[in-house]
């Protein structure tokens, strides 16, 4: 008898709104959508996804040449890579 009582979990009202993201954000890290399934809603929604990103393992030294000269040319590291990537291939 005892034992169902412990499978009925308390959980915490769905706030109406939230003030920021950040509040949106620390709630939902907290708590799990599946809590609140009686307060979703089905979207109708197309998703066009026009780029993709790929992850590649490189050793530490390249990493951290990339990075310096990535710093010295105030670009973020993936874009200066994917630049030199296609450079070089484009070369041979």
């Amino acid at each position: 008898m005892g034992s169902r009582n412990k499978l009925i979990k308390n959980i915490d009202p769905l706030p109406d709104t939230f003030a920021s993201e950040e509040e949106a954000g620390a709630f939902w890290d907290t708590h799990s959508t599946s809590d609140y399934e009686a307060y979703l809603e089905p979207v109708d929604i197309t998703m066009d996804i026009k780029k993709r990103h790929f992850e590649i393992e490189i050793d530490r030294a390249s990493f951290l040449a990339l990075n310096a000269y990535a710093k010295k040319m105030n670009k973020p590291i993936k874009n200066l890579a994917s630049r030199i990537l296609k450079e070089k291939l484009v070369a041979t």
